[in-house]
């Protein structure tokens, strides 16, 4: 199995154009098409987890932290960064990163807190705009539900929690085949008149090549007539941080326990008392405070994230709760997710949590 493959499999969850414009996911280093011997999953990429990569004979490691996020001009080892990336060159390991888009994906890290939670309903909080695409084609009456199929099946029509979603409108084409050609219908040199289908249908669009490859498997034309057009709809199935309900309302500070608790801290920060119950709330993993005035705008009761700067604490006053558990706390857990999907899809396959990724922040 190539290692690409593997890199596959993390993608349908988390596809790379899901990422933020600073972000810089995807391959950091190496060659993807050779043999996959094992992975190693993490949260960042640090020496000690290079060392135990080559002490467990890995040649993946699959980080949620990119390792290299700005460009550099020299690879001279005066970093711990270009040291990491020096050694895995040395050892033909490749380094992947899934960042903003697995925080952005629908079944990443925020819905994995949230089902922590027991949260409901859960929907995305700040959908993404710009990242859907119409679709319009032309079919042969005959052959409309053939292609209507395949499209579904490529990832096509899919509207919230709504898939195969078509529209359909029934017209006339016409067509001259030029010399050389292989009508479907008509004779060459002869003007054809032909009962079509305007089918419309929306996708993402990381599934744009996807989607052409199945239209072109299946129309019966040598030339389908098909167009793609950008859409500024906002995309509820992806975008920055989650909202859900809690089964039963509770009390702020019995909340807060509730919190320490289940994410097993020894401390957390938290603005200061409402005095309001707590039902729905919001959630944005590492650094999520710019999503302060979207939980307050949806009506949120509570925002958990890993990290908020001092003022955020006062600039909420009784509006919203702010919880704060840790950068590194609310990211752990994208490990459990890039180890459950590796292990469900390649059961054979080794992969370990890394052992030597820990926390950069200590506390006293």
């Amino acid at each position: 199995m190539k290692i690409k493959e593997i890199l596959h499999a993390i993608e349908q969850l988390a596809p790379l154009s899901l990422q933020e414009s600073y972000d810089n996911s995807g391959v950091q280093v190496g060659d993807t098409n050779q043999e996959a011997k094992g992975a190693i999953v993490c949260i960042d990429i640090t020496e000690a987890v290079l060392d135990e990569a080559v002490a467990l004979e890995c040649n993946l490691i699959i980080s949620h932290h990119p390792l290299a996020f700005r460009a550099f001009k020299s690879l001279t080892g005066k970093n711990y960064i270009e040291r990491c990336m020096m050694k895995a060159c040395k050892h033909d390991i490749v380094i992947y990163a899934a960042h903003t888009n697995l925080d952005n994906a629908m079944g990443g890290i925020n819905y994995y807190l949230a089902d922590m939670l027991n949260l409901q309903n859960v929907r995305i909080l700040d959908p993404q705009k710009g990242k859907l695409l119409k679709l319009v084609t032309f079919v042969p009456q005959s052959h409309a539900e053939t292609v209507r199929n395949a499209l579904f099946n490529a990832g096509a029509g899919n509207i919230g929690n709504y898939d195969s979603c078509s529209y359909s409108v029934v017209g006339e084409g016409t067509f001259r085949a030029g010399e050389g050609t292989n009508p479907f219908r008509g004779e060459v040199g002869e003007l054809h008149f032909e009962g079509e289908i305007r089918i419309e249908m929306i996708l993402p669009v990381f599934k744009q090549s996807e989607v052409s490859r199945a239209l072109i498997a299946v129309h019966p034309y040598e030339e389908p007539a098909y167009d793609f057009y950008a859409l500024e709809n906002t995309w509820s199935q992806a975008g920055g941080g989650i909202v859900g309900t809690l089964p039963e309302e509770m009390e702020e500070e019995d909340f807060l326990y509730f919190l320490k608790d289940t994410f097993k801290l020894t401390t957390l920060q938290y603005s200061p008392y409402n005095r309001k119950p707590v039902r729905d709330v919001a959630i944005c993993s590492g650094s999520g405070s710019f999503l302060i005035p979207k939980a307050i705008s949806y009506g949120a009761d509570a925002l958990i994230t890993g990290e908020a700067k001092y003022n955020d604490f006062y600039d909420v006053e009784d509006k919203i709760l702010l919880a704060t558990i840790g950068h590194y706390e609310s990211e752990i857990f994208t490990k459990n997710i890039f180890f459950d999907i590796i292990s469900k899809k390649y059961p054979t396959f080794v992969v370990y949590m890394s052992g030597a990724d820990v926390n950069p922040v200590n506390y006293l």
